[in-house]
Order: C-alpha cells, then sequence, then structure tokens
C-alpha cells in the first residue's frame, strides 16, 4: 500500500514538519489580518523560515507541493507552496538574495486580498455571476493595499501582488498591464500560482497531476505567461515534476524525486512497487536514475489517488 511514509512526508521528519510548521504560521498571519494586529515582522520570519527549507532541501520541499497531505488552511497551503516555487524559479534568473526575498513576500502575501471576498464568492461551485467575478478580479487590488498599507511594505512588495493576475498579452486584470511592463517577481509568480492552483484541489473541482499541469503550462503559446520564466519554471520542475507518480516500462510504479533540465523525460525515480507487483517497503524504495538505465522509461503519470485505491 502506498501511504504518505511511502511519498516521503511522515510527520516526523524534520523537513516536513518544517514545511507543515510554515503553513501553521502564515495561516495564523491570515487569521490575525482578518480581525486582529499582525506586523511585517511575521512575514519576514515566515520568508526567512521558507529560503532556509528551500536551500537546504529544494528537492523535498519542491516534492511537497505534489505529497504534501494539509487538512484545510488552502489558502496559507496555497501560498506557501506557491512562494516556494517562485523561490525556486528566481534561481534560475540568478536574482540577488534582495530581490528573492522580495519575491518570496510577495509571494506568500499575493492572495491576502481573497480575505476581503465574501466566503459565498470564494466556496461557490459553478460560475461567477458579472457582479461576483468583478468582486474576484478585485483582490489583487485588495492585496495591494494589505500589503502596503496593513502590513506597510513598500511599493516594490505591493506591486508583485497586484500584477500576479495580469497576462503577457495585457488581456489580464486588474490594470490589463503587458509584457515587461509587468515586474518579474509578478511574472514569476503567475507561473507558479498557476501550476499550484492546477495540482490543488477546490471546491469547484478535483485537482489534477503534475504532468498534466505541465502539459497544460505548456500549451500557453506566450499568451498567459512570459515565455522565459515559464522555461524557467519547466527546467527546475520537469515534464514529470517531483512527486509525480510514474508507470515504468517494466510495470513497476516509481515516483520522480529528481528532474534535469536537460533531460526532461529522463528523471530520477523511486521504486514505490516492483515489476512484480510488489511494494517496497518506505525509506527502502531503490531509485532508479533514468538517464544512466537506457533500457527503462516513463510510460505515462499515474494519479496517486488511483495508485493508492490499487494498493490497498
Amino acid at each position: 500500500m502506498i501511504t504518505s511514509a511511502s511519498l516521503d512526508v511522515q510527520e516526523n521528519k524534520e523537513p516536513y514538519r518544517a514545511y507543515l510548521s510554515l503553513i501553521e504560521q502564515l495561516n495564523t498571519v491570515f487569521e490575525r489580518l482578518s480581525g486582529g494586529f499582525v506586523t511585517s515582522n511575521d512575514v519576514d520570519i515566515i520568508a526567512d523560515q521558507l529560503l532556509d527549507l528551500v536551500r537546504e532541501e529544494r528537492l523535498k520541499a519542491a516534492g511537497y507541493i505534489l505529497c504534501g497531505k494539509v487538512e484545510g488552511r488552502e489558502l496559507a497551503k496555497n501560498s506557501i507552496n506557491t512562494a516556494i516555487l517562485s523561490a525556486l524559479t528566481a534561481k534560475e534568473f540568478k536574482a540577488s538574495g534582495r530581490i528573492v526575498l522580495q519575491l518570496v513576500t510577495g509571494a506568500l502575501l499575493h492572495d491576502t486580498g481573497m480575505l476581503r471576498l465574501p466566503p459565498n464568492i470564494l466556496r461557490k461551485r459553478g460560475g461567477l455571476s458579472g457582479a461576483e467575478l468583478q468582486q474576484m478580479q478585485a483582490h489583487p487590488l485588495h492585496s495591494y493595499h494589505i500589503i502596503c498599507q496593513a502590513l506597510s511594505y513598500p511599493d516594490d512588495i505591493g506591486r508583485i501582488a497586484m500584477q500576479h493576475h495580469e497576462r503577457w498579452d495585457g488581456g489580464g486584470y486588474p490594470l490589463g498591464v503587458a509584457g515587461a511592463a509587468i515586474v518579474l517577481e509578478a511574472r514569476i509568480i503567475s507561473v507558479a500560482d498557476a501550476f499550484e492552483a492546477m495540482v490543488s484541489e477546490k471546491p469547484y473541482r478535483d485537482s489534477i497531476i503534475g504532468y498534466q499541469a505541465m502539459k497544460n503550462l505548456l500549451s500557453d503559446n506566450s499568451s498567459r505567461f512570459d515565455p522565459d520564466v515559464l522555461k524557467a519554471f519547466i527546467k527546475i520542475m520537469g515534464i514529470y515534476p517531483i512527486g509525480s507518480l510514474v508507470l515504468l516500462n517494466n510495470k513497476a510504479v516509481a515516483q520522480v524525486v529528481e528532474v534535469r533540465g536537460d533531460a526532461p523525460l529522463r528523471p530520477r525515480v523511486r521504486i514505490l512497487i516492483d515489476e512484480t507487483g510488489g511494494s517496497s517497503k518506505p525509506n527502502e524504495e531503490p531509485v532508479l536514475d533514468l538517464l544512466n538505465e537506457k533500457s527503462f522509461f516513463i510510460v505515462k503519470a499515474l494519479d496517486s489517488r488511483e495508485v493508492a485505491a490499487k494498493s490497498e
């Protein structure tokens, strides 16, 4: 049976505890923003801890996006995941430490404007009315005001949040800014946020697997996303993102544990169920490097829920 232990998200493991703690801390910040008192220092502490996690456990941090098991706290979880993905992507641009810190802070707070929206809009199944859509599309402006007024951050960070739903072709919101006029940090968050949204369950739909999310991003055709940012994101995440479950040509089921930008179809994988159908013990799964083991290749990506049901 494939369990959370098999997917390396055991709560007694220090990196995963650190990841869960970030979500709890940010959730507390959001609760206080809704009706209490919070300072930028509270957010700065989370940003520093998140950067430490990414620096020390890059592969595991990326894997938690797909494998983490967090109930509730959706806004906090989505924001932490987007910040992790954004920090990883920024490294491909060799951004300075100051820029990366601004980016992570903006990513943590980019959707705080959602706290100003009526709950019925956030939980609604099906399409929004014209008035409801207008309210939803105003949330980046609310985020800007929270960041710059309630938390007293500079305009540079507020603008990151305000522009994260702008599109490369100018068809986004709230202001219809296009191309390089959108700050780079917002362009990075736009891609990270879109991927995170696709692989997360929503009230109105189920999540999709990482492979399909990457295919959706690749089909953008320079309309929504900066092509250079998208290229960097694909390089660090791979076609089969870390944490993905895949079926190999020998019928074994494996989990992607490391990707290569120069060989996106040949990641390193951990065998969870071998070709005979036998499950490996947690922490004892053999790792296969598909770049060196040429006789093995990925046949298709798998849905973790389907695999878990079959292995019970």
